[in-house]
Order: structure tokens, then C-alpha cells, then sequence
């Protein structure tokens, strides 16, 4: 089982799936055997398609621990190697979002152009020239860019290439236009034309900074009345309850007392209300699960706005972005910007939001 074996299992619940088996010989001289699901049979038609989709680990099972013949692999094999190692559940390298993340730019925009190529092919000038014509923001294509250097840094990590052709890419993040914001006078009219639930989540998002994830990852046992603050230790993305963003995003976020006031009002109109609930508990889901923050933005907040004049198009980070400006607007030092922000660094207050 050196070059390893291809099989083809059935489920109790959904399409089979290919599994590939090996056997490696340790220096003691005892023989370990290992397993690997592959993917469904929908991903992978045949047996052959299967098998090219482990290209990569193949490489690494040579006898000399170097890779076979590497410069015929593609692109397509080093983003099934990728997946393979760093995108599944038990790797907890990456938080659930960025796994989504790059799983979607490599089906959508990595996969269809490059798939073909063998490593050695891909250019850094072609790169850069494909990166140009693409149809999204320069932040989108610097975020592709990004991934597209991380998976020849992957490549190089497990010697299937030897260097990173995406190193000298050029690309820019900058934003083509500002940000959206929004002016004190337009945050009060949305307010005052907003039912409890929503007023208190557009408060909590406008006063605090917090992000869409952190907001609707809060219990109730994270809110301190009588300090006047709350600690922000998880957020949820896609329905995926994980750590904050960054280390710093879990330091205590002070709470104005308009916010307190709002969220005590919340809390009696709830059904759930210890302190391991939900501030924002799905009735739908029993409590087991927060609102939808996008369903609520689509369904209640966005309306409201356009009733009462405000014809910006904004999200949830909009929030976060006019409570920077406002903060920078009466004199805040970045520093403590930084500070409120929860940003892992001062760099990222600057390159941010000191343009906005």
C-alpha cells in the first residue's frame, strides 16, 4: 500500500465517498495504516478523478520524503491538498469563516482560470494582468491574491514546489470610495423609528463598535449592569459559534447608559434570560440558536431606514465605521481608538478608518 488504495464507501445518509488508504513504515520498523476520506462521488466522478485529487500526499509518500516529480502538479491537485490538510472541521488552524471564505474564492474565482496550469506555469506577471480584469473590489482581489500565495506557501511547506510565484504580485486593497457612514441626526431618526429588538441592536452596534458576529454572540451573563460594561468572548459566523476575530477583540467594551437602559427593557420583554441565553435568543429555535443578523437587516432595519429618508445602502459594519468616524470627530487619539476598536493593532486603526 505504498502508493496507497482507492476505495469507494457507502453512507447511511448522503452520496458515497472515495476513502484512500496507505501504509507507512516507521524507523522501529512497525507498519502504521492510515485513511483519509477524500470526497463524495459528486465531487469526484470516477476513481481517477479521485486519485489525482491526492496528488499531493502521494508526493509525500515517497521514499526519500521529497516530492515526485512536482513540477507536473496543478493548480487544481494543490487546491485539493489545501482543502484536504488545512480546510476540514478538525482543523482548528483557521476559524470557521476564513474556511468558508476560501473555500468560496477557490470555487469561484482560483479554480475555474488556473485549475489547469501546472505550478511551474503560473506567472507572477500573469497573476497580476488576471487579478486586474477581475469584476470586484481591489479588496476582493487582494484578499484572492492573499489566498493564492497561501497556497504556494502550502505547496512549499510540503516541498510539492519550491518557491512562491504570487510573492511580487502587486495588488492593491485600497477602496475605491469611502466607506458609508452615517450622521448622528440620521442614527436618531433610525432609532426613533425602530421597534424595541431592533432599536436596541442598531444602540448596541453604533455605540459600541461591535461587530455583526461579536453583537449576536453575547449572553446575557457577558453584560455587567453595575460596571457599566460587557465582555465580548465569542462571536458567531454562519451559524458557527468560534472565538473573536482577534485576541485584542475580547477586551471589556464600556456601555452607555442609554444602551444599559435599552438592553434592561430588552431583557424583560424575553423569554430567555439566564445567564447562558442568548441576548438576542431565536424564539424559532427554542433559544438554542441567536437571530439571524442579516434577515433583521433585510427585513426591519433597511425599511425603517428608507421611511424615515435614509437612502445609503449600509450593513452592520456601517455601524462600526460611523463609530470610528465619530469617535475621530470630537478629537479621539487613535490610540485609544485602537483601544475601543478592539483592534490587534494600531496599524489597522490607521490603515482603516483614518481616511474614511
Amino acid at each position: 500500500m505504498k502508493r496507497g488504495c482507492m476505495q469507494r464507501n457507502s453512507r447511511k445518509e448522503g452520496p458515497d465517498v472515495w476513502q484512500f488508504r496507505w501504509s507507512e513504515t516507521r524507523l522501529d520498523g512497525k507498519r502504521l495504516y492510515h485513511k483519509k476520506i477524500v470526497g463524495t462521488v459528486e465531487q469526484y466522478l470516477d476513481e481517477d478523478a479521485a486519485r489525482r485529487s491526492v496528488v499531493g500526499l502521494l508526493s509525500e509518500l515517497s521514499t526519500d520524503g521529497r516530492p515526485t516529480n512536482s513540477g507536473t502538479m496543478t493548480v487544481a491537485q494543490l487546491c485539493d491538498h489545501f482543502e484536504q490538510r488545512e480546510l476540514p472541521k478538525e482543523n482548528t488552524w483557521r476559524s470557521h469563516a476564513t474556511k468558508k471564505i476560501y473555500k468560496a474564492y477557490l470555487t469561484r474565482w482560483i479554480r475555474p482560470h488556473w485549475q489547469k496550469y501546472g505550478l511551474a506555469e503560473v506567472r507572477t506577471i500573469q497573476v497580476e494582468s488576471w487579478l486586474r480584469g477581475l469584476p470586484l473590489a481591489k479588496s476582493s482581489c487582494a484578499k484572492i491574491r492573499n489566498l493564492m500565495s497561501v497556497l504556494f506557501n502550502h505547496a512549499c511547506r510540503y516541498e510539492l514546489f519550491d518557491r512562491n510565484p504570487i510573492y511580487l504580485v502587486r495588488q492593491s486593497a485600497k477602496r475605491r470610495t469611502p466607506p458609508a457612514t452615517l450622521v448622528p441626526a440620521e442614527i436618531k431618526a433610525l432609532i426613533d423609528g425602530l421597534a424595541l429588538r431592533e432599536r436596541t441592536l442598531v444602540l448596541l452596534a453604533a455605540s459600541t463598535g461591535l461587530r455583526q458576529s461579536e453583537i449576536f454572540g453575547l449572553k446575557w451573563g457577558d453584560i455587567d449592569f453595575e460596571r457599566g460594561t460587557m465582555s465580548v468572548i465569542r462571536s458567531i459566523v454562519y451559524g458557527v459559534v468560534g472565538p473573536c476575530k482577534t485576541e485584542s477583540s475580547q477586551k471589556p467594551v464600556p456601555m452607555h447608559p442609554t444602551l444599559a437602559d435599552a438592553l434592561t427593557q430588552w431583557r424583560k420583554r424575553c423569554t430567555y434570560v439566564r445567564p447562558e441565553d442568548w441576548v438576542f435568543a431565536s424564539k424559532r429555535y427554542r433559544g438554542r440558536r441567536p437571530y439571524w443578523g442579516q434577515a433583521i437587516l433585510r427585513k426591519y432595519i433597511r425599511p425603517a431606514a428608507q421611511r424615515v429618508g435614509i437612502q445609503k445602502r449600509f450593513g452592520w459594519h456601517t455601524f462600526r465605521h460611523t463609530y470610528s468616524t465619530l469617535l475621530r470627530s470630537v478629537g479621539t487619539e487613535f490610540k485609544v481608538m485602537q483601544e475601543l476598536l478592539r483592534h490587534s493593532s494600531f496599524r489597522s486603526t490607521l490603515d482603516v478608518y483614518r481616511r474614511q
